[in-house]
């Protein structure tokens, strides 16, 4: 934890700016600007990310490119343990490497990039297991890091239990005030789910009917094809509940039923969110059986390609029973959504990747045509990010013969002269300028597991075994069967 702090805390400020540190423990691309060379201010977002090891490391090079445009002057990095460059000599080499500063005779980083002096005013991003979340903050303390200007980001999860989170939201906390703690969840930086907030609050027509009157159901779906790829001693001990459901899932949840804040600040925002939380109706004892689903994928094909089954995967113990898909109805006891049930569907090896959010609404009181179906309005987040809302029209020809069509924004259309930013990219720019509006406050994911964590207590004790499903598929039967109960079905 000493060389957590100390190697991989390199000088990441160009004339008194800000600065931005990853510490990985799988370990990205280190990515940094030369402020004098102008070319790196005109080569493409796209050109970089095709040389990157992650987006995650592509997204730190494009805030400070945006930091040193704007003049806010940061280097951000993201390294391997050691200080060693990786990904970025693919693109220049060590020559250039060490006449631009970026390294020493030895291929290391710079020594005098890592004194603590040097560092005083510094945002800390851990993307490393949360158990270390606590020695690193406590070592950062120890090593001067932690002064009055310093910031720290942690990415999810924040724990594995209500216990164990609020040991760690404990242990940051005693280093770290509250308004310096940055708990990120990507899925918040993308474009379409702060348009989900636009839509809502800044448009007079979805107001009076965003409520249980009018609206049926509401599905958010998250659906992969990858594996665990290279994550399996993680995600054994995680699952889809964990991994996803908890963090990436109730956050989005959050959004789409949250009370307008009376302003668009970080504490009225977030003070909406855990309203929701709050809200929402415990899932105890027998209703952990009849409203929720665990699945894991079997065998099957993606792509055309055939894949094993998760027992077979590196790093997963064969007889493991961790679910790689969840589907929860949750339902939230307050005026507005009292009855309207929120389905909530992650999970791995599925048909498609796809992240949306479907709100459907109750049909109309008295159908005067033969042929109907109820509008929907269909947020996108990935792969591509659009809002449309589906209407029912008259076909073209004789007699009144009903078709559903779509009022479509294509936010990557609509917008086509502008870049689009990464997530983190946005995000960790708000870590710089102080913003945590996008941030998961303590509370709020306190509140988060304390809904989750009697699910899975409730499948430990009934012994609920995933249910399986074949690899290609949308999860397993049971999870159809769960939203059909209501005569509704998951939108393909």
């Amino acid at each position: 934890h000493v060389v957590l702090t100390r190697a991989l805390m390199p000088l990441l400020v160009a004339g008194g700016g800000a600065r931005v540190v990853s510490v990985s423990s799988i370990g990205h691309l280190r990515a940094g600007i030369q402020w004098d060379d102008p070319n790196y201010l005109t080569r493409p977002y796209d050109r970089w990310e095709a040389y990157g090891q992650s987006k995650t490391a592509c997204a730190l090079f494009a805030v400070a490119l945006n930091a040193r445009q704007s003049g806010r002057g940061v280097f951000a990095n993201a390294m391997n343990p050691g200080g060693s460059m990786t990904g970025l000599q693919r693109y220049m080499s060590q020559d250039e490497l060490r006449a631009m500063g970026w390294l020493d005779a030895d291929g290391k980083l710079p020594a005098h990039w890592r004194t603590p002096e040097q560092c005083a005013a510094t945002s800390v991003w851990l993307a490393t297991a949360p158990d270390l979340f606590e020695p690193i903050a406590a070592n950062l303390e120890s090593a001067g890091l932690a002064g009055d200007d310093a910031r720290i980001v942690l990415e999810k999860p924040i724990g594995h239990s209500l216990d164990s989170a609020l040991e760690i939201n404990e242990s940051i906390g005693a280093v770290f005030p509250e308004s310096r703690i940055y708990r990120i969840d990507h899925y918040l930086g993308k474009e379409t789910v702060q348009n989900l907030m636009a839509l809502r609050f800044a448009n007079a027509l979805f107001e009076p009917i965003w409520r249980a009157g009018h609206i049926d159901n509401v599905q958010i779906t998250v659906a992969e094809t990858l594996g665990v790829e290279n994550r399996g001693s993680y995600y054994d001990n995680a699952g889809a509940m964990r991994d996803m459901l908890q963090n990436h899932l109730l956050q989005l949840l959050c959004l789409v039923a949250m009370e307008a804040p009376v302003r668009f600040d970080a504490e009225s925002v977030r003070n909406e969110k855990v309203k929701v939380l709050e809200a929402l109706k415990p899932i105890t004892g027998n209703d952990v059986q009849d409203k929720t689903v665990r699945g894991q994928y079997g065998a099957g094909q993606i792509g055309g390609h055939d894949v094993q089954a998760y027992y077979f995967e590196k790093n997963i113990d064969n007889d493991s029973d961790t679910e790689t898909f969840v589907a929860v109805k949750a339902e939230i006891d307050n005026w507005r959504w009292a009855g309207v049930p929120f389905y909530l569907r992650t999970g791995k090896r599925m048909a498609s990747k796809r992240s949306e959010i479907i709100i459907t609404f109750k049909p109309v009181p008295h159908m005067l045509f033969s042929k109907g179906e109820t509008n929907r309005l269909v947020i996108r987040l990935q792969p591509e990010e659009s809002i449309s809302l589906q209407l029912m029209a008259k076909a073209p020809g004789k007699g009144m013969q009903l078709e559903p069509v779509e009022l479509d924004l294509n936010l990557v259309h609509a917008f086509s002269s502008t870049r689009r930013w990464e997530a983190y990219e946005r995000l960790l720019l708000d870590v710089i300028e102080g913003d945590s509006t996008l941030f998961m406050r303590r509370d709020e994911v306190e509140a988060a597991w304390r809904w989750v964590d009697p699910i899975l207590r409730g499948w430990h004790s009934h012994y609920r075994k995933p249910r399986p499903y074949p690899a290609g598929t949308d999860g397993p039967e049971q999870a159809h069967q769960l939203i059909e109960r209501q005569g509704s079905r998951w939108r393909q």
